[in-house]
């Protein structure tokens, strides 16, 4: 349990929390609804659908609040994550979110590698498979929750050659966010044509990251 009252796990093989132990929803919250998704809705010119990419599922925490979040707004969110690694029932059946435990269920009991519509607003598309063996032919995103584990312990995900993927999948001023602020992370960001913002970091961390994609690039 973090300090919100709310689950988090720990993987044990790289000796990483999913979450702040400060936090976990208060740290989703902050990073990816609140500089995510609000930030587009603030900024004006949503689409009927906005596309999200997540990069790890995890215990599903992203989904389940954005799930929320298009309830409350009435807005259409077609969500896409992708996972190498699945929580089995046994273990996500443990797993307490305050009040999305319906939620909680309804996502991780969802099928995977297809399409599954959860509520008038929310589509949700879970695909077995790492960031660098992921392809994405045709879809192009809105906004990317960049939630992999940390450069430290997952280096390959970070590389510009990754992140590279991830500036040609997003729409011109489409949205990267995610809770790291590591310096060669940021400076590669740049040298891919993001705008880099550096803001106030979740749950006790000093910054995160927002990358926005120019609207001249293609």
């Amino acid at each position: 349990m973090t300090d919100d009252g709310s689950s988090s796990i720990t993987n044990l093989a790289l000796n990483e929390n999913y979450h702040s132990t400060r936090g976990a929803i208060g740290e989703s919250l902050h990073v990816y609804i609140e500089k995510g998704l609000n930030y587009l809705k603030e900024r004006g010119g949503m689409n009927k659908s906005v596309k999200i990419l997540e990069i790890g599922f995890g215990t599903g925490l992203n989904a389940i609040l954005s799930m929320d979040w298009a309830s409350k707004s009435s807005q259409k969110v077609a969500y896409t994550t992708i996972e190498p690694i699945p929580l089995e029932e046994p273990l996500y059946a443990q797993l307490q979110f305050k009040n999305w435990q319906e939620n909680t269920q309804k996502i991780h009991q969802s099928p995977w590698q297809i399409p599954f519509e959860l509520s008038p607003f929310f589509s949700l598309t879970k695909i077995k498979t790492t960031l660098e063996s992921y392809s994405n032919p045709d879809s192009i995103f809105d906004l990317i929750y960049f939630d992999a584990f940390s450069p430290s312990k997952q280096p390959g995900i970070w590389q510009i050659q990754t992140l590279a993927n991830c500036f040609r999948w997003l729409v011109p001023n489409g949205v990267l966010v995610t809770y790291c602020a590591q310096g060669q992370f940021k400076r590669n960001l740049k040298e891919l044509g993001f705008v880099v913002e550096v803001l106030q970091g979740a749950m006790g961390k000093w910054e995160m990251v927002r990358g926005t994609k120019p609207s001249n690039k293609i």
